[in-house]
């Protein structure tokens, strides 16, 4: 990176490409103050702003130093700039108290593409769009012409929209090749809609600003997440077949992993996110969220655990940071002094949907270590638990609360997924258990990638939807894997359904082909499992399940490397087409394929009743996986029954050996 400094006006750039610029004509930074409304109901946010005052800033002095500049902008804050080698660095002194609105321009063209933004569900390439980060439900539907998102709007503002997303961060990749991370966790909106510039939003002035470039993507990537921080390797038992989701109780969840490993099906792990008793509400099955082992329900649960390791299976579970009020922890907690007040000093208790709980202050030293050692230690990890999921962190409110550490919950808020995140690392950590204790979150922010041991999509529609369907969960994880979070899963089949939207089993069988390419296969019952379509309760979808669950297993050498790449060097395990193929256009667009490492392309069927798939592959020499032919450069309309989701391999790959064995196991003995 360069710094080109005349008079008053200076420009930074990468190569031959402005990253930002300052000028009379040009400004830089923009600030000013407003007034916020904020509104929460079972972690859907309406949020609306009055800005009472915004004025461009123009340079009244500036400083040149040994490798940067300071520069005074009117008396309202002096930014320091420095530079070295490929890495800009801004910071922000003097600050004008008032200011509680901060804008800042990057320069931008026609076509730029613009990636990360945390982890988003509807678009890949942000470019053309603003993107509000805050974290909080992702919504119903997602799709304001949709029945079921105008629906979810009026029962509780849950409908959302192509934004609301579980993992914001203030960071975006540039196809320029580098990224920009502003250092806040204030809410934020990115705005990308203009061909000239990118405007991003900052509700204080940040911390400091962090501008990073490379030659390649790969190198980019290395770049960040060395600075975010990388997340560790699965445990080698995840790779022997699929996690089951099942709930009930002992003899119906026991029950569904012995049936399912009568007919074949490959499993690495049973999760009873009830374990710890069950609740119903309107929403459908919910649960007692009391963190330890319910009694009636899972009588001997730590000896049923053992009983199923005897057998190579394990055992996961499921935890949150609240308590619910009828609950005996949060009495013990109570005592403990372990809950966020309210301004009048009672305990906050939030809805989340006909029952109220108490939320953990984890910026309280002490509440912090109750929860890690009494809670997730003690009834998780001691009885041999060997996973879990980690759910919930975006519902801190905002509203009269009253935070240990003292700062606004507004500044908490998209803070509180990364401090989440680390409670549960820090458990395992400490237990000696890392590498052998899998949990997946939904919810993230600046720091969750190194303390994330697997995300997941969170709770996806359980159809084929545009904004809320299983094409989301491949813009998830590419998105995700841009911003450091490179291991990514989903619920086979979705979660959510609502309003006469039930799973079937087309939806399933497409998810389940899918993750069979993906770093983790895991099912869930979903909100409602009693009128949707369940694995188990088909003939036909457990044998298919079976081959899926044999084809994941046969191709675990390929994801163990992947996934150690990761760990190693932040390249996420499923990558966008440009990652490895950087002179070819149409793959900066592409969001509904994903590569394997550098020679295996997947492009999932995400519509309902489709028998082939239109297929983009950005160079040549690809084998087809189901059939054996090959392929060249361009776009190819390739069969795609379901079971068979369209697969290619590189003919001069290190793993076509391993994909012959299962083209003849699985293709030619159908």
């Amino acid at each position: 990176m360069k710094l080109y400094v005349d008079g008053f006006h200076f420009t930074l750039t990468h190569g031959n490409q402005a990253v930002f610029t300052c000028a009379a004509d040009q400004p830089l930074l923009f600030v000013g103050y407003g007034e916020e409304n904020v509104l929460m109901y079972r972690g859907n946010y309406r949020i609306e702003d009055y800005v009472i005052e915004r004025k461009a800033l123009k340079v009244t002095a500036l400083q040149e130093t040994e490798n940067g500049i300071v520069a005074d902008f009117e008396g309202e804050l002096k930014m320091s700039l420095t530079v070295n080698g490929d890495l800009a660095e801004i910071q922000f002194s003097e600050v004008n108290p008032k200011i509680n609105r901060f804008w800042i321009r990057t320069v931008s063209e026609k076509n730029e593409h613009i990636y990360g933004c945390g982890e988003q569900m509807s678009y890949f390439d942000l470019k053309g769009r603003h993107f509000p980060l805050w974290t909080s439900e992702p919504g119903v539907g997602r799709d304001k012409t949709t029945y079921i998102t105008w629906k979810g709007d009026v029962d509780g503002m849950s409908g959302g929209d192509y934004y609301n997303t579980n993992f914001p961060q203030p960071t975006y990749v540039s196809s320029n090749h580098f990224y920009v991370h502003v250092q806040t966790t204030a809410y934020a909106d990115f705005d990308f809609r203009n061909e000239k510039f990118n405007e991003l939003q900052v509700w204080e002035v940040p911390a400091w600003i962090r501008i990073e470039a490379a030659d390649t993507f790969t190198e980019l990537l290395t770049k960040e997440t060395a600075f975010f921080g990388r997340q560790p390797e699965l445990p080698e038992w995840v790779y022997n077949g699929l996690i089951i989701g099942a709930q009930g109780g002992n003899e119906r969840s026991f029950g569904i992993l012995d049936k399912s490993i009568e007919k074949g099906i490959k499993v690495s792990g049973l999760w009873c996110q009830d374990w710890c008793g069950k609740r119903v509400t309107s929403f459908g099955k919910r649960l007692q969220w009391d963190w330890h082992f319910h009694e009636e329900m899972y009588p001997d649960l730590p000896e049923k655990i053992a009983e199923i390791h005897e057998k190579g299976i394990r055992f996961l579970g499921y935890v949150n940071p609240y308590l619910v009020a009828d609950g005996k922890l949060f009495e013990e907690g109570k005592k403990k002094d372990v809950f966020a007040k309210k301004s009048d000093g009672s305990i906050y208790l939030v809805d989340f949907g006909e029952f109220d709980c108490g939320v953990i202050d984890l910026t309280k030293p002490e509440a912090y270590q109750w929860f890690k050692n009494e809670v997730i230690k003690k009834y998780s990890i001691n009885i041999g638990i060997d996973g879990w999921m980690a759910d919930f962190g975006e519902y801190l409110p905002t509203d009269d609360i009253v935070l240990h550490s003292g700062k606004p919950a507004m500044m908490e808020h998209n803070h509180w997924p990364a401090l989440w995140a680390k409670c549960n690392y820090d458990a395992v950590s400490e237990s000696g258990k890392l590498g052998e204790v899998v949990y997946f979150m939904r919810a993230g922010g600046i720091g969750s990638q190194k303390y994330c041991t697997l995300l997941w999509a969170g709770d996806q529609s359980v159809d084929f939807t545009r904004h809320d369907g299983l094409c989301t969960v491949i813009c998830a994880a590419l998105s995700s894997g841009m911003i450091g979070c490179g291991l990514n899963h989903s619920d086979i089949g979705g979660y959510t359904s609502l309003y006469d939207n039930c799973r079937t089993k087309e939806v399933f069988l497409r998810w389940a082909e899918m993750a069979a390419f993906t770093p983790v296969m895991r099912t869930h019952e979903g909100n409602r499992p009693d009128t949707n379509f369940q694995f188990y309760d088909d003939e036909d979808c457990m044998e298919q399940l079976a081959r899926l669950t044999d084809i994941y297993t046969m191709i675990s050498p390929l994801m163990k490397r992947l996934v150690k790449e990761n760990a190693e060097t932040g390249i996420p395990v499923q990558r966008p087409l440009f990652l490895h193929n950087e002179e070819d256009e149409r793959s900066y667009t592409e969001q509904f394929e994903y590569l394997l490492g550098p020679d295996v392309l997947v492009a999932p069927v995400y519509t309902e009743g489709a028998e082939d798939r239109e297929v983009y592959l950005p160079s040549d020499g690809w084998i087809h996986l189901w059939t054996g032919n090959e392929y060249g450069k361009g776009i190819h309309t390739v069969e795609a029954k379901i079971g068979d989701t369209p697969v290619f391999y590189k003919k001069d790959s290190a793993d076509a050996e391993l994909f012959k064995a299962v083209y003849e196991k699985h293709a030619l003995n159908r």
